[in-house]
């Protein structure tokens, strides 16, 4: 006999989907900005071109577009139909890619977390950054959206993937259980994640050891929920390739029901990309 709970989990859409948005550039101003923890802090961004924002899942990023050369604003590219198209003979302003963390439409409002890192465009900008300043906004191009609806998801990643870890948990419902992995700087560093969901959470305080370095030795002393589960992880690249390798080969997890982003990659820049085999 089959049990009213089993007849919804045996009807439960598990499909995860590649949604697809128009590209659009905006111009948006600073309205505020909070320290979330001494590592993090959240800008606020409003305006008129946020109008048609859409975010589908906390796997997005957008592009952001920071001023350069003591400018008040950032050079956005034109949208072409190949893509975006910058102006001959000009520099290309300096980007990054980000987690949109919370979108309000009614006020046309955006959210980005930055990790202040002492370095480069990004964490050099949002440092200094005051209201009335303006940054650049394109995308996101598409979105990767995982059903909320899997018995339990594991989260794992360093302090860059916390937008997306806070916004992925306060998305799950009553019903879903968590397990989160997250290795920041120190305690300082940890930030509140609520969520409906039955969460369990695992800060690791790296200290001096190499970013990234904690999170596969660690992910070995968890045991994970029975059912049917979702692993998100991003951060520093060749750890969460370990951590993929790890969860894969040993573990026995579909890479199908695995989520794995390099966020960045020590000893180069800019980098954002997905790690599959």
């Amino acid at each position: 006999m089959t049990t009213p709970t089993e007849a919804t989990h045996s009807i439960r859409d598990l499909t995860v989907q590649r949604v697809r948005h128009p590209l659009k550039m905006r111009m948006l101003r600073v309205v505020r900005t909070r320290l979330v923890s001494p590592q993090l802090l959240r800008v606020t961004l409003h305006g008129a071109d946020l109008a048609d924002f859409v975010s589908a899942s906390f796997d997005d990023h957008v592009k952001v577009f920071f001023p350069q050369g003591g400018a008040d604003r950032p050079d956005l590219p034109e949208v072409g139909p190949n893509g975006p198209v910058f102006a001959e003979g000009q520099p290309r302003p300096p980007a990054r890619d980000y987690t949109p963390r919370r979108y309000d439409p009614v006020a046309r409002e955006l959210d980005i977390e930055f990790v202040l890192h002492g370095d480069g465009p990004a964490s050099t900008w949002a440092a200094r950054a005051k209201p009335g300043q303006y940054l650049g906004i394109g995308g996101p191009r598409g979105s990767f959206v995982v059903p909320t609806a899997f018995d339990w998801h594991l989260l794992v990643g360093d302090e860059t993937a916390l937008p997306a870890i806070g916004r992925r948990l306060e998305e799950l419902g009553t019903g879903t259980r968590a397990l989160v992995v997250v290795e920041v700087p120190d305690a300082a560093a940890e930030i509140p994640l609520p969520s409906a969901a039955n969460v369990e959470v695992h800060w690791l305080h790296r200290g001096d050891a190499p970013e990234g370095s904690l999170l596969e030795p660690a992910l070995r002393k968890i045991a994970l929920p029975h059912g049917e589960g979702y692993v998100w992880a991003a951060g520093e690249s060749a750890a969460i390739k370990l951590v993929r390798q790890h969860l894969v080969t040993e573990r026995g997890i579909a890479k199908t029901r695995i989520r794995a982003s390099s966020y960045w990659k020590r000893g180069a820049a800019a980098v954002h990309e997905t790690l599959e085999d």
